[in-house]
């Protein structure tokens, strides 16, 4: 998929089928968040992830968008390693980058994605359930999985954005 037609295409998924997502694939999402930029190559990122549902239902009672974790087969929280840090800001960004990456290679492999960040409220819970160090901060946990339906939410108009 070219890079701009993967950016203009890819929408958040919220309803997922069962179908199991393959290793390889959960592997490659993993891999384009790791080539993210970050300031001073610093990598700040860290990831779990959680495949069995037992532990998915102990995070999606941690958020009010439970339904979309619960639907998907396969969630990755995406944390920041405070001690990878350098520049909070900067290594927030990174982060956001990071995740993005994830997003756009699940959609280049036919899976959807969501990014949930309303669970970052509970973050405290989320490293205690999934065993986090607490050099480790909570900045999303994205649903994957094999989308049953896109929402394609109008865009503004780029008039409207540009100062």
């Amino acid at each position: 998929m070219e890079t701009l037609e993967a950016i203009k295409s890819r929408r958040s998924v919220r309803v997922f089928s069962q179908q199991k997502i393959e290793k390889e694939k959960i592997l490659k999402i993993l891999e384009a968040g790791r080539f993210a930029p970050s300031g001073l190559n610093n990598q700040p990122w860290k990831f779990r992830t959680a495949e069995d549902s037992k532990t998915r239902e102990l995070l999606a009672k941690e958020t009010s968008y439970g339904s979309v974790i619960r639907s998907a087969p396969v969630a990755i929280a995406v944390f920041l390693d405070k001690s990878a840090g350098y520049e909070r800001t900067k290594d927030v960004l990174a982060v956001g980058a990071c995740i993005q990456n994830m997003l756009l290679a699940a959609h280049a492999l036919g899976l959807g994605g969501c990014w949930l960040g309303e669970i970052l409220k509970n973050k405290d819970n989320v490293n205690g359930i999934l065993s986090i160090p607490e050099d480790c901060e909570l900045m999303a946990v994205i649903a994957l999985g094999y989308g049953t339906s896109k929402e394609k939410p109008e865009r503004k108009r780029l008039e409207e954005l540009m100062l």
